[in-house]
């Protein structure tokens, strides 16, 4: 599994469930973020006498990989800048290059529109497009292409405002512990610990609903982009 978030935080609120139950089943996991979200999503940190952009960084950094490690999961930046995020082709080469190198089975990014966060539509375009990139058309390439790995998307902030329509609910109740131990690692953003605490038990309770399993209590909502190929129903 491979999460690819606009900002250093962003997995951890959306999809870190998922990433501990993909690490607690025996997978592999890796987060990648394209900023630090250092400008625009560290309020706390700005609050801090003599502040400076590398020194936050330098913390968000640590905040992202304890996270990630309390999930099971690798974290990477590449430090490309935020508020704007901004993609040109070197950066573009870039993320190719991490799927390509990871080669996934499940690739996760934002959605396609945010009208609260100018980053994550960006984030979303490069990562598809990427996506793309890293597997080719199917044929012999002058370059090393992966199998296309099934994209889902995470839930965003307002879903109703995001063209976000979940069509997969992760269960996350015997990992929840996990996520909450890495929400608690994200210091600059404490105000979203329990907004997502809170929205893994609402989706618990769609997960409940839709699958008639009285067992789940925690549940985080994917987008699939990519149609699923079964050999029946």
């Amino acid at each position: 599994m491979l999460v690819i978030g606009a900002h250093s935080a962003d997995f951890v609120w959306r999809a870190g469930g998922a990433v501990a139950v993909c690490a607690a089943g025996g997978g592999v996991a890796r987060v990648i973020a394209l900023s630090y979200g250092e400008r625009g999503e560290s309020g706390e940190l700005w609050k801090q006498e003599g502040q400076t952009l590398e020194r936050v960084k330098r913390i968000r950094h640590g905040e992202a990989e304890r996270a990630a490690a309390a999930l099971g999961a690798d974290f990477g930046c590449l430090d490309l800048g935020d508020y704007p995020l901004e993609i040109d082709r070197d950066a573009l080469v870039a993320i190719s290059d991490e799927i390509r190198s990871f080669a996934p089975d499940v690739l996760i990014t934002h959605t396609d529109t945010d009208p609260f966060n100018p980053d994550h539509p960006v984030a979303y375009e490069a990562v598809q497009r990427a996506r793309g990139l890293a597997a080719g058309a199917g044929v012999p390439s002058a370059f090393q292409t992966v199998k296309p790995p099934a994209l889902f998307l995470f839930e965003p902030h307002q879903p109703e405002l995001c063209n976000f329509t979940p069509t997969t609910f992760v269960d996350i109740t015997a990992v929840i512990d996990r996520k909450l131990a890495a929400m608690a690692e994200m210091e600059a953003q404490q105000y979203l610990q329990t907004y997502y605490a809170q929205r893994a038990e609402q989706r618990g309770n769609h997960a409940r609903r839709a699958s008639g399993d009285a067992a789940i209590r925690h549940a985080e909502a994917f987008q699939r982009v990519i149609p699923q190929v079964v050999s029946a129903l």
